[in-house]
């Protein structure tokens, strides 16, 4: 069932304020976080309306951490980070996501929680296509 007030459900437009679409997984959506003072930073979302792991079938749940360890080791090959920070919340968007922040040691927040939406680095859209095409390719290898 979609939810026809939910960005990962519809697309379009919604997503277009904050993501990229880069590709679909078995059980998930992929898109590039627009603000990337995290360079690379993506989020996973589940392609089932749910709005917590629970609400998933223990094969559900295990083929979606699937796709974002896959994820995960894509950008570990891209852009070799010293650490992958990962964060689900969705408190005003009830649909299974997680934020994959690389973190680098000599860069913003280096030791903190990263901020969620920082407002500090937007790319031009040759640099997102960029970036869409490098985590593609290493995804879906």
């Amino acid at each position: 069932m979609k939810d026809t007030n939910c960005a990962y459900c519809m697309e379009g437009a919604l997503v277009a304020k904050f993501g990229i679409k880069i590709c679909e997984l078995e059980t998930s959506k992929v898109y590039l976080f627009k603000e990337q003072s995290h360079k690379g930073r993506v989020i996973v979302a589940h392609k089932k309306h749910v709005g917590d792991m629970t609400e998933l079938t223990d094969e559900e749940r295990c083929d979606y951490f699937t796709d974002v360890a896959r994820v995960s080791k894509a950008l570990q090959e891209v852009f070799q980070p010293q650490k992958i920070n990962y964060g689900a919340y969705g408190d005003t968007g009830h649909h299974l996501h997680f934020h994959l922040v690389p973190k680098y040691a000599d860069e913003y927040e280096w030791g903190n929680v990263f901020a969620m939406n920082p407002e500090r680095k937007y790319c031009s859209q040759e640099e997102y296509d960029v970036l869409v095409n490098r985590i593609r390719e290493a995804i879906l290898r």
